[in-house]
């Protein structure tokens, strides 16, 4: 198991302080200092079973100023938005959590955290 987050957020802080109550074995990734590949971020997407706009952070300055929210979210767009999460990871919805089984979820609350254990 391993999560995504930004030290600075209070989710991702606390998703971390339940983790770590329930005893689970998981791995932090810093990922606005680990940044993620676009093709770590299409794994991870997959694995959520969402599309990128799904998972950004369209009130973050950058995304403002790429003018993201005037962007096309169809199939032909998904590798533009991609890149963008790569090139700008602040704009990614955090925390995400990578379950043993294959999936992710994005664990902004207590029950998606616990969701994320039980898929241990």
């Amino acid at each position: 198991m391993e999560i995504w987050i930004n030290p600075a957020c209070s989710k991702c802080r606390g998703a971390v302080s339940l983790l770590d109550a329930e005893g689970a074995d998981y791995t932090v990734r810093r990922y606005l200092e680990d940044v993620p590949s676009a093709e770590e971020i299409q794994d991870v997407l997959d694995r959520l079973g969402l599309e990128p706009w799904d998972i950004t952070r369209t009130q973050e300055a950058a995304a403002k100023e790429l003018g993201l929210k005037e962007w096309p979210r169809d199939a032909g767009s998904r590798e533009r938005w991609v890149t963008a999460l790569s090139e700008h990871p602040k704009l990614i919805q955090r925390p995400i959590i990578t379950a043993e089984d294959g999936t992710a979820v994005v664990a902004r609350s207590e029950e998606a955290v616990r969701d994320a254990l039980g898929r241990r």
